[in-house]
């Protein structure tokens, strides 16, 4: 991505700052949950690590993205009722794709950030819309090798029981654990899996268990 200006970095959180003062109608209607959607400022400054482990990216690729899609026409309509500002919007996307299983809901998404659970669906199909405009260019500035894709891979580690034995240092993955890897590749539109290698000590890279499928 092309870098950012310090200018444009603080115009762009300054708007952050100030769209989490239009959210207090909202926290209003979450009443069993306090939202956390505002601790999201104090962790860019004084907590980066927290901020990228709840939204996935760095404080300075999430301006990047507002950057890239706040002009899209999709963040525009002539309801009486506004949207979200599009940080807010961005951020409860990034926080949904970035998780997985009962923490991923909705309701869940709705709670973290005062909301309903229709504005985040609304949320998830305004961001997409607005990304996906960008599809072609990121393809051009991509590897070649992975263009005109068809499969999907994935990977996930499985702990052992216990230290192993013999090799240890082989099974000594990159959180700490002793861990064995396996990945599948699937067909994206009917999710059949075509191919998956079972067994690949976890201290390995994601790309030698994909050299062996």
């Amino acid at each position: 991505m092309e870098s950012i200006s310090s200018v444009s970095s603080t115009n762009s959180f300054d708007t952050w700052i100030n769209t989490i003062q239009a959210l207090e109608d909202e926290v209003e209607k979450a009443p069993t949950h306090a939202p956390q959607l505002h601790l999201l400022d104090e962790w860019r400054l004084e907590n980066p690590q927290r901020f990228r482990r709840k939204l996935r990216v760095d404080p300075e690729v999430f301006v990047e993205l507002i950057n890239r899609i706040i002009h899209h026409p999709v963040f525009n309509n002539n309801s009486n009722n506004s949207q979200l500002p599009v940080p807010v919007q961005l951020a409860i996307f990034l926080n949904g794709i970035g998780h997985y299983g009962n923490a991923a809901t909705a309701e869940d998404m709705a709670d973290w950030a005062g909301v309903s659970v229709g504005t985040v669906y609304n949320c998830y199909r305004r961001v997409m819309v607005a990304i996906l405009q960008h599809h072609d260019n990121v393809e051009e500035s991509t590897c070649p090798e992975w263009r005109g894709g068809f499969l999907c891979v994935d990977g996930t580690p499985f702990n052992v029981y216990q230290k192993p034995g013999w090799h240890r240092e082989g099974f000594f993955d990159q959180k700490s654990n002793y861990s064995l890897s396996a990945q599948i590749v699937i067909m994206p539109h009917n999710l059949r899996i075509i191919d998956y290698v079972i067994g690949v000590p976890g201290s390995l890279h994601d790309a030698n268990a994909f050299s062996r499928t």
